[in-house]
């Protein structure tokens, strides 16, 4: 299938691993230009050595206002077909394991970050007449994942964002939709094992059995398996999808609407 997107210029959150370097790979791939963003350097530069005319790598946090800007600058006049807003979580725990600085410090990780870089990025897109945000959070936007509250709590707040905007900005050429991904094989879920390794007084890979044994399909998600269904949604041919928040969790999400 033509994607359409050879030549178009990306923005990519959270390219030096996870979903957000699979779907950098993948733009690449189709002949994208991409802006791949990551605190990371060292796993930027890999990623970069794979595609060096397709991917201009900046090292940076995508959350704070001075990196935002830095990509701007080099989007320049350029004309930007896609963003992909994309970060890690917040941290693990349940409610009587987090203060209120946690809560404060997830608004700003979660939620405020994704707000102002959009706020920054629509006038371009609006410019154009053309655009595609992809956002992606997690299956707690449908269904609360034990032990991580505030992704629970905090998560659903894009959302609800993301489809009001949709609507505003629907007969202007732009989609905005969300991606909630269940369990895949991701360092944000070797975190996971950890934590619940510890709390648990078991072993990590035993902690992974515990994930694995309610999923209905079998192995767990790899970021590649996703990264399809992004390009999709940041391509021209999703003119018609638009407010929607998608689930890619093999079946983990129990309700109706998954």
């Amino acid at each position: 299938m033509n994607l359409k997107i050879e030549d178009k210029l990306f923005v990519v959150g959270g390219a030096g691993a996870g979903f957000g370097r699979a779907i950098a790979t993948a733009l690449a791939q189709e002949g994208a230009k991409v802006i791949a963003v990551s605190r990371t350097g060292g796993k930027l530069q890999s990623l970069r050595s794979e595609k060096p005319d397709s991917i201009l790598a900046l090292t940076g946090d995508i959350t704070k206002v001075e990196v935002q800007g830095r990509i701007l600058e080099l989007i320049g006049n350029d004309k930007l077909s896609g963003v992909l807003v994309n970060a890690g979580g917040p941290p693990a725990g349940g409610f009587f394991d987090l203060d209120m600085d946690d809560w404060e410090n997830a608004w700003k990780t979660v939620v405020r970050w994704k707000i102002s870089f959009v706020k920054k990025l629509l006038p371009l897109f609006l410019k154009n007449n053309y655009g595609r945000i992809v956002f992606v959070e997690s299956v707690s936007v449908k269904q609360q994942v034990p032990n991580l509250i505030l992704s629970n709590a905090l998560r659903p707040a894009i959302v609800g964002m993301a489809k009001t905007l949709s609507r505003e900005v629907a007969g202007k050429g732009i989609n905005i939709n969300v991606l909630a991904p269940g369990y895949h094989e991701t360092s944000a879920m070797k975190r996971l094992y950890k934590n619940t390794a510890k709390n648990m007084n078991i072993s990590e890979e035993e902690a992974k059995l515990i994930f694995e044994k309610n999923l209905p399909v079998k192995p767990m998600g790899r970021p590649e398996e996703m990264a399809s269904l992004a390009l999709w949604l940041l391509s021209p041919l999703s003119r018609y999808v638009t407010g929607q928040t998608i689930s890619h969790d093999g079946g983990l999400v129990e309700g109706l609407f998954g």
